[in-house]
């Protein structure tokens, strides 16, 4: 015998999300469970912030304004010094008794951050250190102490080699995400707790370490302003417009998988649930080429793979549009003037909210298309809660760009 959640998996991921997110109440994000993060040294990144928070209502005592670097891409050191810490005091700040659920990433915040420099990691120093002593002793030592010195030596320059091997390069979104987290491994991913992929696994991170996260950011200010109000606008009257997933195979018929193959058999799910539904029509291509121009007119949600920093105008966005695509570092620049990747590229031409890497992610670490779009769709979550729930890592590459409140398909 089926209960009617198991008849209905969209249904019962959602009120699953819910609970994770909101367990007393499972209700949507709120204005004042907000922190904006601007950037007093970029310009227009603190008028941005005051737009922002005055159109969605939230309280002004919910602004944390940092000095950091107006580049796209910070050090470790500067975005714990600059970024980090900022945010860590203004939410000691506001205590207890506001809970502050979200970080919403301005225009002018850095948005990655460089590999660890080896010279700049404590550790590294000092077992460079070590090795230097370790050097000087060896020279006067005979028998079981030499022995134990050459013994040190070989284990730590294992762990010098390892620390250089070391990935820590992470978007800066992503490890705000954890500023309450304390200290936790930067090499790597680290599963996130509020996945519901991993919801019946123990994972390092706990729920209560974790804040949602979302930017609002653009090639510049007006695509901002526009993000901000093209958002307020659709939440009227609902998304409207036409869905579009292109594959590159057919439905497979094997459940078992894993990398692309996983995540094109998830673009399938995505169009049939959406379809099913019936709120919008669907597209669904599951050709070997991608969407050629003219191919998708008031493309309202899109997601598909795989064209390497190179968009094809293939769309008319819908206002409020929500998509992405999945290939590497199609958020590594927002800025970068002659640049086509398909972040910059989908937000220049029209579309309100978009997910992308800002290094290698590796496939997996994007959101499943079928249950990031179902939960969007749903309606009770925002879209921030929609992509918490949807992304499968932390203190990794992922940004998600758009107003983290934004409820395309809010209940009426």
């Amino acid at each position: 015998m089926h209960s009617r959640a198991s008849q209905n998996p969209v249904k019962f991921f959602t009120l699953l999300a819910c609970l994770l997110l909101c367990p007393a109440v499972g209700l949507a994000l709120e204005p004042d469970e907000v922190l904006v993060v601007a950037n007093a040294r970029a310009k227009d990144s603190l008028a941005l912030a005051e737009y922002y928070m005055q159109r969605r209502k939230i309280p002004l005592d919910h602004l944390v304004r940092i000095g950091a670097n107006w580049k796209e891409h910070c050090s470790r050191q500067e975005y714990n010094d600059d970024i980090r810490d900022p945010v860590r005091k203004a939410l000691a700040r506001l205590g207890k008794e506001h809970r502050v659920r979200c970080l919403v990433v301005m225009y002018g915040v850095p948005l990655a951050i460089r590999p660890l420099d080896p010279q700049d990691n404590q550790q590294q120093l000092q077992r460079k250190e070590r090795l230097q002593t370790l050097g000087k002793e060896e020279a006067g030592a005979s028998g079981q102490r030499l022995v134990a010195i050459l013994a040190e030596r070989r284990q730590v320059e294992q762990e010098l080699a390892q620390g250089e091997k070391m990935d820590s390069r992470a978007a800066v979104d992503s490890e705000l995400a954890l500023v309450l987290a304390g200290d936790y491994p930067l090499e790597g991913w680290l599963p996130n707790p509020y996945y519901l992929g991993f919801r019946q696994q123990q994972t390092l991170l706990k729920r209560d370490a974790v804040l949602m996260v979302s930017r609002l950011d653009g090639p510049d200010p007006d695509t901002v302003r526009r993000l901000i109000d093209d958002a307020l606008l659709v939440e009227k009257e609902g998304l409207k417009g036409r869905a579009y997933f292109d594959a590159r195979w057919p439905k497979p018929a094997e459940k078992k998988l894993d990398g692309y193959a996983l995540y094109d058999a998830s673009l399938h799910a995505a169009a049939e649930q959406i379809r099913a539904g019936g709120r919008m029509e669907v597209r669904l291509d599951a050709r070997g080429e991608l969407f050629q121009a003219g191919d998708c007119p008031d493309a309202a949600l899109y997601c598909g793979w795989y064209s390497l920093g190179r968009y094809v105008d293939a769309f008319t966005w819908a206002r409020g549009a929500i998509g992405y695509h999945i290939a590497s570092s199609e958020c590594a620049t927002l800025k970068q003037k002659d640049s086509q990747v398909w972040c910059k590229r989908m937000l220049e031409d029209g579309a309100a909210a978009t997910i992308g890497p800002v290094y290698e992610p590796y496939v997996q670490a994007f959101p499943p298309p079928d249950l990031f779009f179902s939960t969007l769709l749903d309606g009770y979550l925002s879209l921030a809660e929609s992509y918490l729930v949807s992304l499968p890592y932390l203190s990794w590459q992922m940004v998600l760009i758009g107003d983290p409140l934004y409820q395309p398909f809010k209940p009426q």
